[in-house]
């Protein structure tokens, strides 16, 4: 067999080049194999201390207002949250002993701040008079003065009342809807236990406040084994049989969550290992073959994995899977190339010019689809979120290097082979003429009509697919201290995670809690926040001329015929008593637990903690409490106050992940278009290669609603990807079926069993995170798997179906005659048996 020509021009001499170093390094295995083993040696020691870090906050850039505000507060205020400690198995008296135990041996923990074990409900509850209007307290006051009149008269035996008028209420229910809202009531816990404890479940719960952060992890680890140890060393049996502790809270979640994703990678790296090479023994049938397409995976991979070491020295939540995404796609290359040396060595070739001849052509077409994978992440790369961001930079990367590896290392493996008289055996070689390509030789009319009908319904069916805002839903509900964390919430009867405004001066908080009230106030039902609470709202104002009222109470109630009371009202009555003799008071009368609460880790107050109303989970929900708060902290002037909080920071994901989506994905395509073009020298043949991906992608984003799949932040990335991914296969294709007299069902055979082979890698890659127990990762790896499934559909079937239909076509149509055109070609583009 001759070789096949090589292109003109500088595409050509690419090809050429291309040939002659695999020629080079089929000659010479030695030195490449050393070089790529030295290169592996230096991957393996800049990747050696890779550490994940799955932490939210890390992924948006240090620049966005949501991260340097937590910065601020991180320096001013310390942690937001708790470390909550669970006691449970015991009656209510044994719980309350064991929180009372264990509150000062936690709170003599370093990293520790503080503990509550009790609400402050007594003090709050002896002062809640104060916290009324003085206006309404004059209205308590006539109401009390009133209701005691009618009972003093009815008290007098030779009254007789002349009209049978009922009794003035003492209904003060009205008052305890303004006023139960206030941040006093809400923190006093009124109605609750005094101890965090639910009776029923047997269970009482601590409340401990660190000085860092969550989302520092080294610090959550040390804090949370610093907690553990000191449980483990308690003797439990002291408070009876069965009793237990656990540990959920903020930092507790935060380290769960890392490790399940931990072991998701570890897991999906292993099934994925396997599954791959399951694949590449059944496609070859040859333990050599494997290793030769492993060999440069296994280089590239190392290689790729150095430099994220050098450059990052850790992975995200989405780079730490891109090991198995990488070999996946990495073997798509193996594939062809692999395949196409072995199909001409079937032809008659020796070793070296089958390496010569394979990378001349096939390799070009690697070369080019890995260039355009390449600039599809490197595009991904620009995006601000910065999950994106690294692994478009690390994949792009990855991607180039994989090739480099497979141009260094797959002759030089070759040519190793070649000099132990290695043979391909005739299974390797033997060429199949597919039944699939001959069937659609015979229907090509009738597949190209019902792909295109497929594709226009899947088309209108677009506009019912939706974006998925709930957080919650991307992360595992189901981990203990995911279910814990919400039956503490429901004990503590309002959210953990409150957002804190960072003010200045007593003037810019008293500022902002008029503001955020007010604006509370105005939207009514469809406020995102719960109540408003800092030092200032828990000292009441005008003090001494609320007590002047009380005082006047106090007389009023000690005339109360109490002979007439029953036992519940009695008891009422000598608290009321009791409220209407409290003294004016100061901030440093509050309990301590209350103050700490507000005042930052040098004893400094200027914070309003602002606690939601709504799901932390719900994405619409946090973006709408993100817009109250900053509009509540803004001041006169444009300057607006510093807003701390986890919830701020999923609001900014979310509005770049949405505002960034368009333009990454015009980019993208953009950006494909532009690079085939330049590789393959042609408008017409790049918009032909890029078609079925575009194609592919709509009958996708179609198909999605029937299936019940939506996007989420996190998936959403998978669109570009699938861009840069899936159009090597339109490459590979149209490259090789319109060469001049290549017979269309021999091509489409080993071509169409190649491309099959690469998708499926692909997809193994991807399909590994269905293994992951983080839905938001399994998420990723369903729409992955589906997009790979249509595009395959739509290379295998309908792309080769309209090749031979516009053939037809073309061949069809009567040619005019001129003097001036070159004599017809006797070898069609496409030519397929009669």
């Amino acid at each position: 067999m001759a070789p096949e020509p090589v292109s003109t021009g500088w595409r050509g001499k690419l090809e050429w080049g291309l040939g002659a170093l695999a020629a080079r390094g089929h000659r010479h295995p030695t030195g490449a194999l050393v070089l790529a083993l030295l290169l592996c040696g230096l991957g393996a020691f800049f990747a050696r201390n890779l550490t994940l870090d799955a932490n939210l906050v890390s992924l948006l850039p240090r620049s966005f207002p949501s991260v340097k505000d937590l910065e601020t507060l991180e320096h001013r205020f310390g942690g937001i949250g708790w470390v909550a400690v669970v006691g449970e198995g015991a009656e209510p008296e044994v719980l309350k002993r064991f929180a009372d135990d264990m509150a000062p041996k936690l709170e003599a923990l370093p990293g520790i701040r503080f503990v509550e074990v009790q609400r402050p409900g007594t003090f709050f509850q002896d002062r809640a008079l104060y916290y009324l209007s003085p206006e309404d307290l004059e209205d308590v006051e006539r109401r009390l003065g009133a209701r005691i009149t009618w009972e003093k008269e009815r008290a007098q035996p030779l009254f007789v009342p002349l009209v049978d008028e009922p009794a003035p209420s003492l209904d003060f229910s009205d008052l305890e809807a303004k006023y139960g809202v206030g941040a006093a009531q809400r923190m006093s816990g009124a109605g609750k236990e005094n101890y965090y404890l639910d009776p029923l479940a047997r269970r009482v719960v601590l409340l401990a406040r660190p000085e860092g952060f969550s989302a520092d992890l080294d610090f959550s680890h040390r804090i949370i084994s610093e907690v553990k140890t000191l449980l483990d060393a308690q003797d439990l049996s002291s408070y009876g049989p069965g009793f237990k502790t656990a540990i959920t809270g903020a930092y507790q979640k935060k380290l769960d969550q890392q490790a399940q994703i931990s072991r998701d990678i570890t897991v999906s790296s292993a099934v994925a290992s396997v599954l791959l090479l399951l694949f590449l023994l059944l496609h070859f049938r040859s333990g050599l073959g494997v290793g030769m397409v492993l060999a440069p995976v296994v280089a590239g991979l190392a290689w790729t994995y150095g430099l994220v070491g050098a450059a990052y020295g850790r992975v995200n939540l989405l780079t730490g899977f891109l090991g198995a995404i990488l070999g996946g796609l990495g073997i798509e290359h193996g594939i062809h190339l692999l395949g196409s040396y072995l199909h001409l060595r079937g032809d008659g070739l020796n070793s070296e010019q089958a390496t010569r001849e394979t990378f001349t052509h096939t390799g070009s077409a690697a070369l080019t689809s890995a260039w355009v994978a390449a600039l599809t992440f490197l595009v991904l790369g620009t995006s601000r979120f910065r999950a994106f961001r690294e692994f478009g930079v690390i994949a792009g990367i990855g991607m180039l290097l994989l090739i480099v590896a497979y141009v260094l290392v797959l002759p030089a493996v070759l040519g190793l082979a070649a000099r132990f008289k290695w043979r391909p055996g005739p299974g390797a070689t033997a060429q199949v003429r597919s039944p699939l390509g001959l069937l659609l030789v015979r229907w090509r009319r009738p597949l190209t009509l019902v792909s295109g009908a497929v594709l226009v319904a899947l088309t209108a069916n677009m506009g019912r697919v939706r974006f998925d805002y709930d957080f919650g839903s991307l992360e595992d509900q189901h981990l203990p201290s995911f279910v814990l964390n919400r039956q503490v919430s429901d004990i503590i009867g309002y959210s953990q995670s409150p957002l804190v405004v960072l003010t200045g001066s007593p003037a810019e908080e008293h500022t902002v809690m008029e503001q955020l009230r007010t604006r509370q106030r105005q939207l009514g039902q469809r406020s995102t926040v719960d109540f408003v609470a800092s030092l200032e709202t828990l000292i009441p104002a005008d003090q001494p001329r609320k007590q002047a009222i009380l005082q006047r109470m106090g007389k009023l109630l000690e005339d109360v015929p109490e002979g007439r009371l029953n036992a519940a009202q009695r008891q009422q009555l000598a608290q009321l008593r009791a409220q209407t003799r409290a003294e004016p008071f100061t901030r440093e009368a509050l309990p301590a637990t209350v103050r700490r609460q507000f005042q930052g880790l040098q004893g400094q107050s200027g914070f309003v903690l602002v606690y939601p109303a709504v799901s932390l989970s719900d994405g619409t929900a946090i973006r709408a409490l993100a817009r109250e708060v900053r509009a509540g902290a803004s001041l006169p002037g444009d300057k607006h106050l510093p807003v701390a909080g986890e919830p701020m920071v999923l609001a900014d994901i979310l509005d770049m992940v949405t505002h960034e989506a368009p333009r990454i994905l015009v980019g993208t395509t953009l950006a494909v278009l532009l690079a085939m073009w330049v590789t393959l020298g042609s408008l017409r043949t790049s918009l032909l290669c890029l078609g079925p991906t575009l194609v592919s992608l709509l009958g996708l984003v179609g198909l999605m609603p029937l299936l019940k799949v939506e996007f989420n932040y996190l998936n959403i990335l998978i669109i570009p990807v699938l861009i840069g991914t899936t159009v090597d296969a339109g490459v590979h294709l149209l490259t090789q079926l319109v060469r001049p007299g290549k017979d269309f069902v021999k091509v489409y055979s080993e071509t169409g069993r190649a491309i099959s082979g690469g998708l499926l890698t692909s997809a193994v890659g991807f399909g590994t995170l269905f293994l992951a127990n983080h839905p938001g990762l399994n998420s990723v790896g369903v729409l992955a798997n589906l997009g790979f499934g249509v595009n395959l559909l739509v290379m295998l079937v309908a792309f080769p179906a309209l090749l031979l239909f516009l053939s037809e076509r073309r061949k069809s149509r009567p040619r005019r005659p001129n003097a001036s055109a070159p004599a017809p070609s006797t070898s069609p583009p496409l030519s397929s048996p009669s």
